[in-house]
């Protein structure tokens, strides 16, 4: 764990390993899975009319292939299409970004299969007004009304991309699943539970855990735009209730992989660890010294990590 920092406050909120361990989840609300229920079967009525068209990059180990699909309410979702050189497809992959979008696909993927990486909604390829790109005004677009926050929306955007892979490769129908990064891993754990087209997942420092200690704990990520927002806006949380990602998670039932950071100036550690905490106990957590943070024995970690990821993901 980091020693040093420039944060004025301590990213490790004066945690060990074994107190985080034992963070549990938040109350809940009591209309939760019929909300989410409700949307995903909306979802499912969307043709997502996938359109691909040949990209201007190139890479040794992938063809890449630009993607548009539809989701819902007619958002047109862009992003890239990877595919395994012999174009051989035995899994599908959607992988969800980080809270700075992406300008180009993750092409370090410990995968050799098919991959879908959708911008979500606002941010990168699928950019649109009014919804703000930054992180601190996306995060807070819609946020009084639970049917149309953002979040919601990017939920049902990994729902399409799902429904996209399919419409593609009808063939890879149970064998599609789910890889996520900080604001991607909270949009995954929010989504897996409802989607029973994907058979496994990976979330790595996810955010959106336990909304009332996101809400208290300083950070320098999305939640700090909320915590502002909130001083005006005190009853935040009774809508943020529905979009708790350990809530979430402890409704998955298909193999985990989660990494949590033990210090991580930008998505809290216990926020974090309530959603692995809240998964079934048959799954892992692979425990990071930091996140969103350089460190020392970094690469490393990260190598032994990329290794259990393609182990996860693996087909039988």
């Amino acid at each position: 764990m980091p020693t040093t920092h420039p944060f004025d406050f301590d990213p490790a909120y004066g945690l060990e390993m074994e107190q985080l361990l034992a963070i549990g989840r938040p109350p809940e609300p009591e209309f939760f899975d019929a909300f989410w229920c409700q949307r995903y079967q909306r979802a499912l009525t969307v043709d997502p009319q996938p359109a691909l068209n040949a990209s201007q990059s190139s890479h040794p180990d992938w063809q890449i292939i630009d993607i548009t699909y539809l989701s819902t309410g007619g958002f047109a979702i862009g992003g890239w299409l990877l595919l395994p050189p012999d174009g051989i497809v035995t899994r599908g992959l959607v992988v969800g970004h980080g809270y700075g979008g992406r300008e180009q696909p993750d092409f370090d993927m410990p995968v050799q299969q098919t991959a879908v990486l959708p911008c979500f909604r606002g941010l990168s390829r699928s950019a649109r007004p009014p919804i703000p790109a930054d992180p601190a005004g996306h995060v807070l677009h819609g946020i009084d009304d639970p049917e149309d926050y953002i979040i919601g929306g990017c939920v049902e955007d990994l729902w399409l991309a799902v429904s996209t892979l399919v419409a593609l490769y009808p063939h890879l129908l149970g064998r599609i699943g789910y890889s996520g990064i900080s604001f991607g891993g909270g949009i995954g754990a929010l989504a897996m539970p409802f989607d029973d087209r994907i058979d496994c997942g990976y979330l790595e420092v996810p955010t959106f855990g336990h909304r009332p200690l996101w809400l208290d704990l300083p950070t320098t990520g999305s939640a700090n735009a909320v915590q502002a927002y909130r001083q005006d806006h005190p009853d935040v949380l009774k809508n943020l209730a529905l979009f708790d990602a350990a809530t979430a998670a402890s409704r998955i039932g298909v193999p985990m992989l989660v990494a949590a950071a033990l210090f991580d100036p930008a998505v809290a550690p216990p926020c974090q660890f309530a959603v692995a905490n809240a998964l079934p106990k048959f799954n892992e957590i692979f425990i990071l010294d930091a996140g969103h943070f350089d460190y020392r024995d970094g690469a490393a970690q990260q190598t032994r990590l990329r290794e259990k990821i393609g182990q996860h993901f693996r087909v039988p």
